[in-house]
């Protein structure tokens, strides 16, 4: 039996990980200080509540799991305007905590790191294609935790203590098909979040920004299904060694459909899910907006022999499925 540890397990990300892996005949074994992760995600699950940075806890959860093979790193603060106001707890708990993690994985002897980057850390202004090549320019506290992370992540790796596949996220939306977990918040910021809740209160939802370089003026993201990219960890646990052999001791791969969505393609697609069609109406762009961008998916496709399998209306559809579950299942 194949058992893999998943920082961060009770959040949206590993959560949903976690459930991918259980369906592949993989054990998950959760760590979460329930700071931003739920309780409720970890039911049926075997969990330790507790701190990536606790030394002691790290060295019990391998000595009463010894045989973990992996360790999928999600656990982080991921709210952008919150970093902005608190960047010296954004770096504490996204930097200096992976970095006392990674020293406790080392001590014993756990040398594959799975690591949740960001897509936020590459320069994706003008509405093109990035590659993991292209230039990066993280424009927050909580994106330059994640760049900074993986350089640290790269330089241990090239000294032999680690090897490291930092997957970049891009836009994940929806929920866990069997919707045994999804996005904890109630209310979410992101763009699907905030066009749902405005069909729901029966108001038009604002486009923001309509002159960017863009096929229809709106801004462009790269939207993927959760469920995908729980795909794609399972494909990085099961090729790890594959991957990462000989000399190449690190390498990022971005996760995204390949094709970017626009904010009017975004509302379509809600349109075509939903009975009620939902009113736009365009607006000014918002301080600090940029046209932003979406991946090639080529190494991907190459290194881990995954391409997304769900499409944007399945993410919307799943997102709708899982708020009346939401609130059946967690207790705000």
């Amino acid at each position: 039996m194949v058992k893999v540890l998943i920082a961060g397990g009770a959040g949206y990300i590993g959560s949903t990980v976690a459930s991918a892996c259980l369906d592949a005949g993989i054990t998950p074994v959760i760590l979460d200080n329930l700071v931003r992760g739920r309780r409720e995600f970890t039911n049926g699950r075997i969990f330790y509540e507790g701190d990536i940075a606790d030394g002691a806890l790290v060295d019990r959860i391998f000595s009463e799991h010894p045989d973990i093979c992996a360790v999928v790193h999600c656990a982080a603060l991921i709210v952008v305007p919150e970093s902005v106001a608190d960047p010296i707890g954004y770096y504490e708990a996204n930097v200096a905590k992976s970095l006392a993690f990674v020293g406790h994985l080392h001590r014993n002897g756990r040398d594959r790191i799975i690591f949740s980057s960001s897509a936020s850390i590459y320069r994706a202004e003008d509405g093109s294609p990035v590659n993991e090549d292209s230039p990066l320019a993280p424009q927050s506290p909580y994106a330059r935790t994640k760049a900074v992370c993986e350089e640290m992540f790269a330089d241990i790796a090239a000294a032999g203590k680690m090897r490291v596949l930092s997957l970049r996220y891009f836009n994940p939306v929806g929920a866990d098909p069997k919707l045994r977990t999804g996005l904890q918040l109630k209310r979410p910021s992101h763009a699907l979040g905030v066009l749902i809740q405005a069909h729901q209160e029966g108001r038009p939802f604002p486009i923001t920004g309509t002159g960017y370089p863009t096929r229809d003026g709106s801004g462009i993201r790269d939207y993927v299904h959760v469920w995908d990219l729980a795909a794609a960890h399972i494909a990085a646990i099961e090729r790890f060694d594959s991957i990462l052999s000989g000399a190449r001791r690190s390498i990022a791969i971005n996760l995204g459909t390949g094709s970017g969505t626009t904010v009017r393609e975004l509302c379509a697609a809600f349109n075509n899910v939903v009975s009620t069609p939902l009113a736009t109406v365009d607006a000014d762009p918002r301080p600090g907006d940029v046209a932003g961008g979406y991946t090639k998916s080529d190494r991907a496709a190459e290194l881990l022999g995954w391409t997304p399998k769900l499409s944007l209306e399945d993410g919307i559809r799943s997102a709708l499925d899982w708020i009346a579950v939401r609130d059946e299942l967690l207790k705000d």
